[in-house]
């Protein structure tokens, strides 16, 4: 099992213009959005991070440049987590784009919704989801079941990987927050997912480090205790009666 802290970019120059950014070059964070980045440093200080990994946008790479200083990491790009290719509406203000029929799709239907000269937003999801697994599957291999990790990405990718953590319906995505540099986070096993927290602001994600294994804990390769035949849980399994936390 792997813990993924889904980061999205801070606040940038296109987020308060109003304009729909997509992937166009060189967008960076405003001011605001330099604090907020500077802010993650702290707010995730007491997690042990193994990896940071980000979209290519120049934004997501600004977001997670100090959280990376602090921790002596080297980001890993992943193509497959940038922005949505909005093809020919990138660039446009969201107000002229407000009277275009495929907006109600948008809102209404998106696994239906695809850009002109674009991508549909369902072949995002596919792709985002498909690389936030592989690197889960690439992280456990080289740190460990119980590695921690980042992945900045956008709003709607990051939307798109909770609505599959949570198995619902893409067009349900629409009613999933994700502000910017909120964080999101999903706990990836081998039989499912379990997203513990979305559009997390503060707050204390210490909790999220998961506890030493104790002695008595040991398992045979057979699912059972090493002090005798009381099955033990699997990695996998839901808390039955709610969780254990204080």
């Amino acid at each position: 099992m792997t813990t993924l802290i889904l980061l999205r970019h801070g606040r940038s120059t296109a987020n308060v213009s109003g304009v729909l950014a997509g992937r166009t070059p060189g967008v960076e964070l405003d001011e605001k959005g330099r604090e907020q980045a500077d802010k993650v440093v702290e707010r995730l200080s007491d997690l042990p991070i193994s990896e940071i990994v980000t979209s290519p946008m120049t934004r997501c790479r600004q977001t997670v440049a100090p959280l990376a200083a602090a921790r002596g990491l080297e980001p890993v790009v992943d193509d497959d987590l940038a922005e949505v290719d909005y093809g020919t509406w990138t660039g446009q203000a969201i107000k002229d784009l407000l009277a275009e029929p495929l907006w109600k799709v948008v809102q209404g239907h998106p696994s239906a919704a695809v850009f002109p000269e674009g991508e549909g937003l369902a072949g995002m999801q596919a792709r985002a989801v498909a690389a936030v697994r592989r690197q889960a599957k690439r992280i456990a291999a080289e740190h460990g079941e119980n590695a921690i990790w980042v992945a900045c990405s956008h709003g709607d990718v990051i939307k798109a990987v909770l609505a599959d953590a949570l198995a619902t319906h893409l067009d349900n995505f629409q009613r999933i927050m994700v502000d910017t540099c909120s964080v999101s986070v999903v706990l990836y096993t081998e039989l499912r997912p379990f997203v513990a927290r979305v559009n997390e602001q503060s707050g204390d994600v210490a909790s999220l480090i998961p506890p030493e294994p104790k002695p008595e804990d040991a398992e045979n390769a057979d699912g059972h205790k090493a002090d005798g035949d009381t099955p033990a849980p699997s990695p996998s399994d839901a808390v039955i009666g709610g969780s254990t936390n204080a």
